[in-house]
């Protein structure tokens, strides 16, 4: 074990001494590989900000349960109990029919409603779910309509689906933009690692006749093509980053505009890990294909 970390830590040294050892390169490399990263990694990030934005202005999607006109106080109750052991509902609230028609009388129809004798309005309950799952909305309502004296379940999720709709489309667009840009990443790191084992084959042939192993050799240059990607990774990182710092203030003002509160949000640490580690791995994976096709006919 000691041995195995000793041969990875002196690989480690040797490829970081190549990467200082042209500090423009290393540079170019970088912003090259990063610059790529942050065009998916932006777009991944704009579309959960605008997930977060939509449903700050559109409002939590809402299921209505309309009773029975004949529905009484012990059939209400009951059904009271069910939505209580319903673990999948967040919060409900119930509205009387009186409550309701004196909302339809704030909302301006007075003078419609002044010439009905009667309240024409059922009882009801308005009911949040724990999660915007389009399905889970559908299932609700399928299981709820055939309580007894419910005599219509309404749902609030068509612009859930519209929405899920429309971020399931822009994520599939995303990955597959990181798809073409990860290959591209990995065919730069390709000719990199090609060129050091040009310009190492004296060294490398060297080194066999002193009795060095392939994999003793292979090692740092698989660090060298990790670490490049992992430096590409964090220039990502400050790209994106530095792109949320200048559209923060114009998003804000127009979340205002539709009267909700929003910050423009930036990768948490679980984004950022990702973002360096694929980074660094298309890096190795460049560095290793580059290593395996040309190691062998240096």
């Amino acid at each position: 074990m000691m041995n195995w970390l000793y041969l990875h830590g002196r690989a480690i040294v040797h490829a970081l001494r190549r990467l200082l050892a042209q500090p423009l390169g290393t540079l170019l490399s970088a912003l090259v590989v990063g610059i790529a990263l942050s065009l998916p990694g932006g777009g991944y990030l704009l579309l959960d900000n605008v997930a977060t934005l939509a449903r700050g202005v559109s409002g939590t999607p809402e299921i209505s349960l309309f009773l029975d006109m004949d529905a009484g106080a012990a059939e209400r109750a009951a059904i009271e109990q069910r939505l209580k052991a319903t673990p999948a509902l967040a919060s409900y609230r119930f509205v009387s029919r009186d409550e309701a028609l004196r909302q339809l009388e704030a909302s301006g129809l007075g003078d419609v409603l002044g010439g009905l004798t009667d309240n024409p309005l059922p009882d009801a309950f308005v009911l949040a779910p724990r999660t915007e799952d389009p399905a889970l909305f559908e299932r609700m309502a399928e299981d709820m309509q055939a309580w007894p004296k419910v005599a219509q379940v309404q749902l609030d999720s068509a612009w859930v689906k519209r929405l899920h709709a429309l971020l399931g489309l822009g994520r599939s667009a995303v990955l597959m933009l990181a798809g073409l840009l990860g290959f591209a990443l990995v065919i730069v790191t390709f000719n990199t690692i090609r060129l050091q084992i040009l310009t190492q084959r004296q060294e490398i042939a060297v080194s066999r006749l002193l009795g060095a192993t392939d994999p003793f050799i292979r090692r740092p240059f698989y660090w060298f093509g990790g670490l490049q990607g992992a430096l590409g990774g964090l220039v990502a990182l400050g790209t994106v980053w530095l792109g949320v710092r200048a559209l923060s203030a114009p998003v804000t003002a127009l979340a205002e505009t539709y009267g909700a509160v929003f910050t423009l949000g930036g990768p948490d640490w679980r984004a950022a890990l990702a973002i360096v580690a694929f980074a660094a791995f298309l890096g190795w994976l460049g560095a290793a294909i580059s290593v395996r096709r040309h190691l062998a006919v240096t």
